[in-house]
This record gives C-alpha cells, sequence and structure tokens, in this order.
C-alpha cells in the first residue's frame, strides 16, 4: 500500500527545530505502534506548501488564526485535515495532541464512520478519545494511546485480548477514568459518556472549536465539508 503523504504546518509559535522533532518521533511512533495493529502507512513531512494531494496536520495557536477562516473539515482542495490547537492545550504535551489527531484522522478520515454495539447504540469510530489521557514515551515524547480493533467488536473475545495499546481495557467499548465516547442511540440522538466525573468535568471545560470531535457534536451534528462559521475550522 502506498503511504498517505500528510503535510505538517506549523502557523503556530513552534520552533522549527521542535517541529522537525516532533514530525520525526509522530512517524517513528506511527511507524512502529500504531501501523503493525491497524496498517494504513503514512509518510509526515514539514511543509508550508502541500502538494494537491496530501492530508493535512496542522498547527495553530488559537481557533481565531486568520488561516483558520473558511476552512472545513476538508481542506480547499478536498483532502482531510486534523488541526492542533497549541493554547488550548492547557498544558498538555503537544505530541500527545497531534499523535491524537493524526491517528483519528488515518482511520476515520471523514469524521463520519460508526462502529454497531447492538442495533441501538452505535460508537463513533474514533480510536484515542476512550483512553484520550494515557500515554506511553517515544524518544521523549509522549504519545496518545489507543484502542485496537478489538475495541470495535461488541462479542466476546479469547482470554487475554488486547483492547488498547496499552493494555488497559479489559471490553469493546469500555473506556478510562479519563477517557469519553461519543455514542448514537436509536440511529439520531448523538451523546457523549465520561469515564468518570472528573473527566466530565475537564471536557466541559476545554475549548474543542475546529476539533474533529465538533463534527459528532451531540448539540449539532456537523456534515463532512460543509462550511462552518468563522470562529470555527
Amino acid at each position: 500500500m502506498k503511504p498517505v503523504r500528510i503535510a505538517c504546518i506549523n502557523y503556530a509559535k513552534i520552533d522549527e527545530g521542535e517541529m522537525r522533532q516532533l514530525t520525526a518521533a509522530l512517524q517513528k511512533c506511527y511507524d512502529k505502534h500504531f501501523l503493525p495493529v491497524w496498517g494504513c502507512p503514512v509518510d509526515l513531512y514539514v511543509t508550508r506548501k502541500p502538494e494537491r494531494t496530501d492530508w493535512q496536520l496542522v498547527y495553530f495557536d488559537n481557533a481565531l488564526h486568520k488561516n483558520m477562516l473558511g476552512r472545513h473539515e476538508l481542506t480547499h482542495r478536498g483532502q482531510p485535515i486534523s488541526k492542533i490547537f497549541v493554547e488550548a492545550l492547557n498544558g498538555e504535551p503537544i505530541s500527545v495532541a497531534a499523535s491524537h489527531e493524526l491517528f483519528e484522522m488515518v482511520l476515520d478520515p471523514m469524521a463520519n464512520l460508526w462502529a454497531d454495539k447492538n442495533r441501538n447504540t452505535q460508537f463513533a469510530y474514533e480510536v484515542c478519545d476512550a483512553v484520550e489521557e494515557d500515554t506511553f514515551d517515544v524518544d521523549g515524547w509522549p504519545m496518545s494511546n489507543f484502542v485496537y480493533p478489538s475495541w470495535f467488536e461488541p462479542f466476546k473475545h479469547p482470554r487475554g485480548t488486547k483492547f488498547d495499546h496499552k493494555g488497559t481495557l479489559k471490553a469493546p467499548f469500555s473506556m478510562t477514568e479519563g477517557g469519553y465516547v461519543i455514542k448514537k442511540v436509536n440511529g439520531r440522538k448523538v451523546i457523549r459518556a465520561f469515564g468518570s466525573p472528573g473527566k466530565r468535568r475537564r471536557f466541559a471545560k476545554e475549548d474543542r472549536r475546529g476539533h474533529r470531535s465538533e463534527f459528532r457534536d451531540p448539540k449539532g451534528v456537523h456534515h463532512p465539508g460543509r462550511r462552518k462559521s468563522k470562529r470555527g475550522g
């Protein structure tokens, strides 16, 4: 399979040397940990002039950056895009947010896939949300934990089956205390469930404008490719 080229674009106040180190660490993490589980090879590179067919991983200081105006879930050329807002991380390492967005974009580039738990409940096909506060280290950079394909399978699994990369979860569709999930009930109602009350409180304080999760927002699900307001991505 030919790797998907992903342009890593720095509009934030990130030193260019740090940007290149971060991108190299993300590539190593992906190749060593994510690729053997999920497939879908990628080629990350730092640029300000992406090719027409490139996907994009873009760093902004915040959702009001001038380059955010008019952006969709897709780029103007119709390719998938994920965004990291550095000022909104509230102390979270940038590599955790970047790996989270990278992993989820590759597995569900249009943010429109759902997995059936039963005939009445579907879970969003997001591979980091359920374990999003758990990390592992790659060359000194903390990276986001992620779930395995077994996490999306509602049937009974053999003893010892891993449901996430760190081996924390014990069942499909479960989550850590620092995780959350987006569920669709009876084909229409979209809700969030949290791993703990503390996670619910922390989540409520976050600014997630322009993030992938906005497209599944329980208060108004957006659709891929539809123009959003100028404040968002």
